[in-house]
């Protein structure tokens, strides 16, 4: 594909509802992602294995805006992961990483933490919770909306996000893994300006997020194993084939108990096209033993819905 094709592809989708409607969500995601940074960590200094985080120990070294620090950081992040993974970040991430500096300055002028920020009974400095342990539990639940959203419409909150995915690349750990394992170093660097304490309680943040993206993306990816034992499998297999678009394998099997050979039909579905599958079988009285399964991640020959559709398309073209 050209670059004229690939810009013309773009400008079209500038154009549609769905883009505005991602727009919409991804900016209201990234508020709440800058509300939970501004407020449960910057006051405290409770530094969380993110890119804030990092932003939060450079400030306060070397002086500085909190906004400034997150933007640049994330251009030379989104540099290297043009570099290093190429087309695998797109519009959303770039989106995504550039307005979150700005969002904390948002907050800060229109709401300033000084005016809700009481003593940390840690360290004696500023919080608003008053508690590292409820900043923390603020923050994570805060930042775990956050990414709820982002993932429904498979974004991410840039950042963290793209350093975990060049640590998934290159040494081959888990999104989940990478993620702590790049939090874990930044959280070291809090020991410039937080004691051994502040900075342990930084490091268990950094392994509940952890757990959260990898349940969230574990979420996102499910797939159902559908198993079907039945007379009409072959009424089922062409439903399966011709409408949902999916492949299925046929198994000859033996019941156990009552020694009759049958067929059984296996199938790897999304949630929707499961539910569809579901309410066929009902509506046509389609006699069936049916279990399903949870899959949470699919390799090899496995098309989303668009890609399904444009393969169709091109098979009535020719």
């Amino acid at each position: 594909m050209d670059i004229s094709t690939k810009v013309n592809e773009a400008i079209r989708y500038v154009g549609t509802f769905k883009f505005w409607k991602e727009l919409v969500i991804m900016t209201l995601g990234m508020m709440v992602t800058a509300a939970a940074v501004y407020y449960f960590l910057v006051p405290s200094k409770l530094i969380i294995g993110t890119i804030s985080g990092l932003s939060i120990v450079l400030s306060n070294i070397f002086g500085g805006n909190l906004g400034t620090w997150i933007t640049c950081i994330n251009i030379l992040l989104l540099i290297l992961a043009f570099i290093l993974i190429d087309s695998e970040f797109g519009f959303k991430t770039v989106y995504t990483a550039l307005i979150l500096g700005p969002l904390t300055q948002f907050w800060d002028a229109v709401y300033p933490w000084q005016n809700i920020a009481n003593t940390n009974i840690v360290t004696g400095s500023p919080s608003v919770m008053g508690d590292p342990w409820l900043d923390l539990c603020c923050f994570v639940l805060l930042l775990s909306a956050a990414q709820a959203l982002m993932f429904s419409i498979n974004a991410s909150t840039g950042g963290l996000d793209i350093l975990a995915k060049i640590v998934n690349k290159f040494l081959h750990f888990d999104i989940g893994a990478s993620v702590s394992v790049a939090g874990a170093v930044i959280c070291c660097t809090a020991f410039f300006i937080n004691d051994f304490r502040m900075v342990v309680i930084g490091l268990i943040g950094t392994w509940i997020n952890g757990l959260v993206v990898d349940y969230f993306t574990a979420t996102l990816n499910n797939r159902k194993r559908i198993c079907i034992v039945s007379k009409d499998y072959d009424r089922i297999r062409h439903y399966i084939i011709n409408d949902l678009r999916r492949g299925c394998t046929l198994y000859e099997v033996t019941g156990g108990y009552s020694g009759e050979k049958s067929i059984e039909l296996v199938a790897l579905l999304g949630k929707d096209e499961f539910s569809s599958l579901m309410h066929w079988l009902k509506e046509n009285d389609v006699n069936a033993f049916t279990t399903a399964s949870n899959v949470s991640e699919v390799y090899g020959t496995w098309f989303s819905t668009q890609k399904r559709k444009q393969l169709l398309e091109e098979q009535k073209k020719r």
